[in-house]
């Protein structure tokens, strides 16, 4: 009986060897009979490794898995919620926006009409001087009586 290491390396020396002859066959026969039987014994080559590598390791093809399938779950979420949170945040900040600038404009009107009423008040009442009250009224710069003493 054979041990498992020498069939390995008999397998790879008789892909080395079919890889060999597929070159020859490019050089001599045709280019295309030579490139059709190395990319034959290529896949077939590559199944080997791949056979190997599951005998040799079993953990290495579902690790490999694994790996992939992580990556591409991490992206897909990330992707996900990265557009989902733009969205929500986009719409909060639209309604926030407008809930500021409504409240914001009803303030104004209303400070808008305390102005104009508080304008017309001035407006239409006397000066001190007007009502003998001049005498009463402090000046710029004296201070005003709070009747504090």
């Amino acid at each position: 009986m054979v041990s498992p290491a020498r069939a390995d390396a008999l397998v790879d020396l008789a892909y080395g060897g079919l890889i060999a002859l597929s070159i020859v066959l490019i050089a001599t026969v045709n280019t295309n009979v030579g490139i059709a039987f190395g990319v034959g014994v290529f896949a077939a080559y590559v199944a080997h490794v791949v056979w190997k590598m599951a005998r040799f390791d079993p953990d290495w093809m579902s690790s490999v898995v694994r790996e992939t399938v992580e990556e591409s779950v991490e992206q897909t979420v990330e992707e996900s919620v990265e557009e989902s949170v733009e969205q929500t945040v986009e719409e909060s900040m639209e309604e926030t926006v407008g809930a500021v600038e409504r409240t914001m404009g009803d303030q104004l009107d209303e400070v808008q009409a305390r102005v104009e009423s508080l304008d017309e008040r001035v407006e239409g009442s006397p000066r001190p001087d007007e009502t003998g009250d001049a005498a009463d009224t402090p000046g710029p710069d004296e201070p005003a009586d709070d009747g504090r003493a």
